[in-house]
């Protein structure tokens, strides 16, 4: 979101995820967290929710790190404590060492207008809110063209998008309304909600014609590995989507994940999915790629 206001220059640290564009991996990171990201998911859910029941912090931030760097300001979130450090260990590491007094700005996106208008809210703060509005207003005429297109085809698609696969968690937030405009009917999930756990026998009784893998933080080759959690269940073969091989994983930590910039690519990446016949493939395999044709070596 930084770069997108043309302000990477001005970037003097970054968090242990971020990782885009390139060159913001160069910078200092300034917090880590306290679960191995190399487990399974399954190991992962439980050892978030064994911290959270103990009211441990999931991350940490390195004051020491932040000394050094005397910001300005941080940005930060409150959107979901289990993907990012939250607001609150943020304030606590700023009162602790923090000389340069920073102003804190805190984004909570749930939904896509929350983007849009946390992109126009940084703008005002960091001193450029005309650059800020203009961004805002490209994204949304990418995304009304392409909404327009999607939404006369006919037979949309019903589609379950899956954002964690052990336990199963169906994706919510931004990702129901991106759907929608893609030109799918969604069928878990609701808008500006949090995601929740589900069960694979739910979405086999919705009969989807397509699923979207997305899970949270996690790149193709990751969810890729974990797909047999679900082809192995009893239930997997009972859906339209898997029968007639239509399921798909996509890249969730760098698009669909995000409440940023590539929201807008994450929504073409859908009617690349939904409707190859109008939307041909502008996305790598790096993005998005059929289940059944991952292997290790993709």
């Amino acid at each position: 979101m930084v770069y997108a206001l043309g302000l990477g220059e001005c970037l003097v640290g970054r968090s242990h995820e971020c990782d885009f564009p390139l060159t913001v991996q160069t910078l200092p990171i300034c917090c880590h967290a306290h679960i191995p990201a190399d487990v399974s998911s399954r190991e992962i859910d439980d050892a978030v929710k064994d911290r959270l029941s103990k009211g441990l912090s999931i991350y940490e931030v390195d004051t020491e790190v932040l000394e050094q760097l005397q910001p300005d300001f941080i940005i930060t979130q409150t959107q979901c404590e289990v993907c990012a450090v939250s607001l609150e260990e943020v304030e606590r590491a700023t009162c602790q060492l923090v000389s340069s007094n920073p102003k804190i700005v805190d984004l909570a996106p749930m939904g896509l207008s929350d983007i849009f208008s946390d992109l126009e809210r940084l703008g005002e703060i960091l001193g450029v809110p005309d650059r800020a509005h203009q961004v805002v207003e490209q994204w949304k005429v990418r995304m009304e063209a392409v909404n327009a297109k999607a939404s006369i085809l006919p037979n949309p698609p019903k589609v379950a998008c899956i954002e964690w696969i052990d336990p199963i968690m169906n994706a919510g937030n931004w990702v129901p309304e991106l759907v929608e405009m893609a030109g799918g009917i969604n069928l878990f999930g609701e808008r500006d909600s949090h995601s929740h756990y589900m069960e694979l026998s739910e979405i086999a009784d919705a009969q989807p014609d397509l699923i979207v893998i997305m899970a949270c933080g996690y790149s193709i080759s990751q969810s890729g590995a974990e797909m047999h959690l679900l082809t192995q269940h009893p239930d997997w073969n009972k859906i339209p989507a898997v029968r007639k091989q239509r399921v798909f994983i996509v890249d969730g930590n760098q698009y669909f994940n995000r409440p940023g910039p590539r929201v807008v690519d994450s929504l073409e990446i859908l009617t690349e999915i939904f409707h190859p016949e109008s939307f041909p493939r502008k996305h790598g395999y790096a993005d998005w790629i059929l289940a059944h044709e991952y292997s290790p070596t993709h």
